[in-house]
């Protein structure tokens, strides 16, 4: 596995077909983790969504190889990195990129922007990450090219702020309550920028930060690598940013990045992350989110909030879908 610098586009995949193809999949995920939220059991949780996701998957007109999923094989019996999911016969060749519950704490305590998301793109357009952290400084579209990684937090904050036309005051940080962040989340304090901290969910906050009206308007700090492309992915499509680079916490670590031929001192830019020339984000809403609501589930079925996009077609949808558990004549829809 290598870092791809040079995207075959030989192949050029269908995005509307791909999008309407996997939407279900990722849907069926959100409803099965959904009917799980506040059981107090994270494992339980991912569990449901990860075998609702695979087995929606065999349905697919799809050649797909999983390039980020639930881990090496050995460490997960499904959705694990190279596995072959869909149609080995489909034309529709493609890279997957998955986290059928990203903030599975979010859902097992009952807790907001719990998501299932999934990213294509043709074959060696999504970096194939290890799974360690990953530095990050995810900005709007009006301050991509503007800021640097490697700055004071303090002075990135005010060239965001100029970008948004907004004063320091105004501006709302999303961070991981962690430790690590602890000297982060000082300096912020100190230059008197708001600051949303998360329990989980830096995928759910990075995609929130490109999309005016949601109140976020920067991701900063220390999170997993494999989100952090499915967030590029997403931030392609949208036009934000994300700076990230490799955070290995040993040698060991180092060693795997090199390995995998990624270069774990280099800063990766959205670009880096996600070079793929068609791409496919979906999402979908598991608990009541700042983007996307959760799963309402009704006597007859459960209605799903999802956000689809496509990079080179350039669209961007909300879709609403109703999945009944029963077709009787008469059964009632409200249209909320």
């Amino acid at each position: 596995m290598t870092l791809v610098t040079d995207v075959d586009v030989s192949m050029q995949p269908d995005e509307s077909f791909i999008a309407l193809e996997l939407l279900p999949v990722v849907e069926q995920a959100a409803i099965e983790s959904a009917k799980l939220m506040g059981c107090g059991d994270r494992n339980a949780a991912d569990q449901a969504a990860t075998e609702a996701m695979r087995q929606a998957m065999d349905g697919c007109d799809v050649d797909g190889t999983i390039v980020i999923g639930e881990g090496e094989r050995d460490e997960a019996p499904m959705l694990f990195i190279g596995e072959k999911v869909g149609n080995a016969s489909s034309e529709h060749k493609i890279d997957i990129a998955v986290d059928p519950l990203e903030g599975t704490n979010l859902c097992a305590t009952g807790a907001n922007n719990a998501i299932a998301v999934m990213a294509v793109s043709e074959p060696g357009g999504l970096l194939h990450a290890p799974d360690i952290y990953m530095d990050k400084l995810i900005v709007p579209s009006s301050a991509v090219g503007k800021v640097d990684l490697d700055a004071p937090i303090a002075e990135t904050v005010k060239i965001v702020a100029e970008c948004l036309d907004r004063e320091v005051p105004e501006m709302v940080v999303t961070v991981l309550d962690r430790t690590r962040h602890e000297k982060l989340i000082s300096e912020l304090r100190k230059v008197g920028a708001r600051i949303k901290l998360i329990g989980d969910g830096d995928l759910s906050a990075g995609i929130t930060v490109a999309v005016r009206g949601t109140g976020v308007h920067m991701v900063a700090g220390a999170g997993g690598a494999p989100e952090g492309v499915i967030t590029a992915a997403a931030l392609k499509c949208l036009g934000g940013e994300i700076l990230a680079r490799l955070a290995p916490k040993d040698d060991a670590q180092r060693e795997r990045c090199e390995r995998m031929g990624v270069n774990p001192d280099k800063l990766l830019r959205t670009e880096d992350l996600a070079p793929g020339k068609h791409i496919v984000f979906i999402a979908s809403g598991v608990t009541r989110g700042d983007l996307l609501d959760g799963v309402r589930f009704f006597g007859n079925g459960a209605r799903v909030d999802s956000l689809m996009m496509t990079y080179s077609s350039k669209v961007v949808r909300f879709v609403e879908s109703i999945h009944l558990t029963e077709r009787e004549q008469g059964v009632p829809i409200r249209r909320e």
